[in-house]
């Protein structure tokens, strides 16, 4: 996990070598920041990677609809490319540019979990607290840690696991309200016993960092994380949403896209709520490679994925994904809010990131081009995830999914099928989007189940859809126990 920065000396160990050890923590800081910076203006992608990397951004955007991304590289320890394609706005039309920000959604939590750990390292909290240290009123809060919230395994329900905007989502919410609609319901199971994701977890780890540090949660995390990394360009994209400079926007099942609102504020607290251009979210991701602000200790707790009470891997460390694939060490995490998508990979044994920024919600695009990018920047490509949990519900569901999807061709739907949100969902526009894309396909000749997982309380399922005039679409849906849908998105074509 180190950089070549000086001569041969690893910025990574450089509080280790010779007299470098002797200086303090902030001219550390500082040199290591300015040898990034030095570093990063020199190197750059050889030009053939560079071109290749051009095209399958292109392409993806092409096939997808995707109307923009910004994509930033780091290879060998140096941010070695940024660059943007398409339109931040389409009308009136606005080309996309490497400077500017875009929500990161989901990647927020790193950044909460940072703050979270600079006050374990303070010693004002241990994230094997109990959440009902500070809110004894939740649910089961004597047998919930912050650790649990962190990594996923509290048990908590997950106040946002749509795709798409739900009507709650348009109106303003206090998150603490939120946090107490969600967390006071009965737990979806034993704490630490399973994996499952859940933002109300970060909504109300960011209380906590709120209330222990005694700040507004963005202001402490601006003043101890993103200030001393030098982290330019970041902003609340909720509180702050007069400075996104690029617009969000939705497809129905692939039709061209339709302006996107974002929620309104305080739904996305400590979980989802940052902006920051792409090679700002590069130099965050240097900065744990780098472990340029946490202890070692504190930086091995965010890396070190929570193994469950009967001793599986839940490959989810403090806001991070954490697996090895073919020998390599992977981080990664994807976000997504109200029209925007993105996502980051980080390899750091290798010295390598990438980031991809998108506006389009429930898209596939930005992981698609991190997927296309990743084989050109290391030596061997990724293998791909194996099936999750509640396969039997998924295989099951293809049948009644083939019959919904040929009802869309002709605008017919079972509302009786659908929640009262999905029913929302499937307005007239998109009801019409829906018939005008998929109408053209053909028959569908196959529905095949790629992926199950569980979140919200829910079975996540992820499709293969085949149609006679050769196109395959992505398709994804969210089951409530009950068997009513609460989610079914056209995400992709391949």
């Amino acid at each position: 996990m180190a950089f070549v920065f000086l001569v041969v000396i690893p910025l990574g160990n450089l509080l280790l070598v010779g007299g470098a050890a002797i200086l303090p923590p902030a001219m550390r800081l500082f040199l290591a920041a300015t040898l990034l910076f030095a570093s990063a203006a020199q190197a750059q992608l050889p030009a053939d990677t560079e071109a290749k990397v051009a095209a399958a951004a292109e392409k993806i955007l092409h096939d997808t609809g995707v109307p923009s991304a910004s994509v930033g590289i780091v290879q060998n320890g140096h941010v070695v490319y940024t660059h943007a394609f398409g339109s931040a706005n389409l009308q009136p039309a606005k080309p996309a540019t490497s400077e500017i920000a875009y929500p990161i959604g989901s990647i927020s939590k790193q950044f909460t979990a940072t703050a979270a750990l600079l006050l374990q390292q303070e010693g004002k909290l241990s994230l094997d607290d109990k959440v009902g240290k500070y809110f004894p009123e939740l649910t089961r809060a004597n047998d919930v840690t912050l650790r649990n919230l962190m990594t996923m395994t509290s048990g908590y329900e997950d106040f946002a696991p749509q795709d798409y905007i739900i009507p709650a989502w348009y109106k303003p919410i206090d998150p603490l309200a939120n946090v107490h609609e969600w967390a006071e319901k009965p737990l979806d199971f034993e704490p630490g016993t399973q994996w499952q994701y859940s933002n109300t977890n970060y909504v109300l780890l960011g209380l906590i960092v709120q209330k222990v540090s005694g700040e507004p949660l963005y202001k402490f995390i601006r003043e101890r994380v993103l200030d001393p990394l030098h982290l330019e360009g970041v902003f609340n994209t909720y509180t702050q949403r007069e400075k996104l400079e690029v617009t969000g926007y939705v497809s129905n099942a692939l039709a061209p896209p339709r302006v996107q609102p974002l929620e309104a504020t305080g739904w996305y607290f400590g979980d989802g709520d940052l902006a920051m251009p792409a090679a700002t979210l590069l130099a965050w991701d240097l900065g744990i490679v780098n472990q340029s602000l946490l202890t070692p200790a504190s930086y091995k707790q965010l890396e070190t994925p929570f193994t469950l009470k009967d001793g599986t891997d839940s490959h989810y460390g403090l806001g991070i994904f954490v697996r090895t694939q073919n020998g390599r060490l992977k981080f990664e995490h994807s976000g997504e809010v109200g029209g925007y998508v993105a996502e980051n990979v980080v390899y750091p044994d290798d010295h390598a990131a990438v980031v991809v920024l998108t506006n389009q919600v429930a898209s596939s695009a930005a992981s698609e081009i991190a997927a296309a990018i990743e084989p050109l920047i290391l030596t061997n490509s990724l293998s791909t995830a194996k099936p999750g949990p509640s396969a039997d519900v998924v295989a099951a569901f293809a049948s009644p999914l083939k019959t919904i999807l040929t009802g869309f061709q002709t605008s017919q739907i079972d509302r009786s099928l659908f929640t009262s949100n999905c029913n929302a969902y499937f307005d007239k526009d998109a009801l019409s989007d829906f018939q005008s894309t998929l109408a053209p396909l053909g028959t569908i000749t196959s529905v095949m189940p790629e992926r199950t997982a569980l979140r919200g309380g829910m079975t996540y399922g992820l499709y293969r859809v085949a149609f006679s005039g050769g196109t395959t679409l992505l398709v994804d849906v969210y089951l409530k126990p009950d068997g009513k849908i609460e989610q079914l998105l056209v995400i992709g074509k391949l």
